[in-house]
């Protein structure tokens, strides 16, 4: 195989920042520039595929907008260039936005695209080595974990009249707010249900098919490729391959691959 590494990195960590914030931290950045054990979030995935011999070609989609992506150009291009990474602007407001632009820039060579998100640092070699295998006999494997948890869906609004709080007249207004509350409309067999993670990976031909559709609207790639009818394999995920998208996140992260976050290193050790 000759694979191109897709990777949309043009969000702008909204929720991350949002709760980044909440925590007290209103200096909140990016979540891709995150100290991960002394590199940013975004170089720790990029480098999970430099020294893979099947891949050719790694391009980041960066932000749409030319003041944006000069800042993440000054950020990330020194360090991604030596890693021979291509950046490209990405979407606008979808992450398929940035998908689709990137896929213009993938070399005629590949064989095949991998799609993977910027905010998934902490893939182990192993399950690549799974989906790159699976990858080289079937035209679209993605890696995913069976659901453990009960799983409810709920109505689409809260509750516009929770009910009062008994002991608000108590103890004033501190008790007085009422957390949003909305009703389960029904439980949901969980058998055969699986988180999709990335990254994901399809013959190249059949990843530029899925984004020649009228409708792109999707949360993954593989959506787009199911749409066409097209099978899709689903493979071992692995806990560790989880995405960042609050600070809480990237504390498990660093705990799961036993990594200091900067306030822990020696000083002249930290980001």
């Amino acid at each position: 195989m000759n694979v191109a590494v897709i990777i949309p990195a043009a969000g702008s960590s909204e929720r991350y920042v949002a709760a980044a914030r909440a925590e007290g931290n209103e200096s909140a950045r990016s979540k891709l520039d995150e100290d991960l054990g002394g590199r940013p979030v975004l170089h720790r995935t990029v480098e999970l595929f430099t020294n893979r011999d099947d891949v050719q070609t790694i391009i980041v989609a960066g932000p749409a907008d030319d003041d944006e992506m000069d800042a993440f150009r000054a950020r990330h291009a020194d360090k991604l260039s030596i890693l021979g990474v291509t950046i490209v602007p990405g979407g606008q407001a979808h992450r398929y936005q940035s998908v689709g632009a990137a896929l213009t820039h993938v070399p005629d060579s590949c064989t095949h695209v991998a799609v993977h998100d910027a905010a998934r640092p902490g893939v182990p070699h192993p399950m690549l080595d799974r989906l790159f295998d699976a990858a080289a006999h079937q035209p679209a494997v993605i890696p995913a974990l069976p659901i453990a948890d009960t799983i409810k869906r709920t109505a689409p609004a809260p509750e516009l009249n929770p009910p009062a709080d008994p002991l608000a007249s108590i103890l004033g207004d501190a008790a007085a707010s009422t957390p949003d509350a909305r009703k389960v409309s029904e439980t949901v067999d969980r058998a055969d249900l699986v988180a999709a993670q990335t990254p994901q990976i399809f013959s190249r031909d059949l990843i530029t098919r899925a984004y020649q559709q009228s409708d792109l609207a999707s949360t993954d790639d593989a959506a787009l490729v199911e749409r066409l009818g097209e099978p899709v394999l689903v493979i071992e995920g692995d806990v560790r391959a989880m995405k960042i998208t609050t600070p809480a996140d990237l504390r498990a992260l660093r705990a799961m691959l036993n990594l200091k976050g900067p306030a822990e290193r020696a000083t002249h050790k930290r980001f």
